[in-house]
């Protein structure tokens, strides 16, 4: 287990993406600490079984940010990926969604990193991920915010490792397309009424019509990503947005 005595940050870990990345950390020996809503009882039984901690920390919170970076510790991984989605038109893109959506999905991590590379740069080692979406690349209509935020964290992604290239601290983004989580299980019904259409007509030319090969990205694969970027062989993998979208982007 190579990142025996490593702690890892997680944040958005108590379902879907994150946690996946979480369990795929602890596999390898991390310490981890689990950022998240949900559950107390779900979210107690997540920390039994990864032996974690907890910080049920509002990411957009700046003052809750600290504190939950200040009771963490140093961090050696940290993995930004709480993230929301608002859909809307940008002549009615409500501006309280649009502050809520840059807040989390890119202010967040600025100020997680901005914590948390002190004591990386002491260490001489440490790993920032950051979980952005094949919409880091490509736009999509009616979703202003959300592609806002996420080019813009490939470019903070990108600065960080400019700024750390030289202190054994790397900095990449991982970019899924549609991954099989419950919150995109749970759409498909909706879509389905919405639209008239049969269940894998949602699938297939709604979720997955820009993903080539037509398969959903499993969770467990983006969290097998997160932990070889942070093995040795990657400490040259800095400053790259990898996709992960089953040639959405290719195109």
């Amino acid at each position: 287990m190579f990142l025996e005595g490593k702690r890892a940050l997680v944040t958005g870990s108590t379902s879907g993406i994150g946690l996946s990345i979480a369990r795929a950390l602890r596999t390898e020996g991390a310490e981890i600490v689990l950022n998240g809503f949900g559950d107390a009882g779900e979210i107690a039984a997540l920390c039994e079984e990864l032996g974690a901690s907890h910080s049920g920390a509002d990411l957009t919170d700046v003052a809750q940010i600290e504190a939950m970076m200040a009771e963490a510790g140093g961090i050696d991984i940290l993995v930004n990926n709480a993230g929301m989605q608002h859909v809307a038109p940008v002549e009615e893109f409500p501006v309280a969604k649009w502050d809520t959506i840059i807040a989390l999905n890119l202010n967040a991590a600025f100020h997680t990193i901005r914590l948390a590379v002190p004591a990386m740069k002491q260490r001489g080692w440490g790993r920032i991920i950051n979980t952005a979406s094949a919409h880091s690349k490509v736009a999509s209509p009616f979703k202003s915010a959300y592609n806002a935020a996420k080019h813009g964290l490939d470019g903070l992604t990108k600065t960080v490792a400019l700024e750390l290239a030289e202190h054994g601290v790397t900095a990449n983004c991982i970019s899924p397309g549609y991954v099989w989580t419950p919150l995109v299980e749970n759409q498909i019904p909706d879509t389905m009424a919405a639209r008239g259409l049969t269940r894998e007509q949602v699938v297939n030319d709604v979720l997955l019509v820009k993903q080539a090969t037509k398969k959903f990205v499993q969770p467990a694969e983006v969290g097998a990503l997160a932990v070889f970027l942070c093995r040795d062989e990657a400490q040259n993998v800095t400053g790259a947005n990898w996709s992960m979208d089953g040639g959405w982007t290719a195109e």
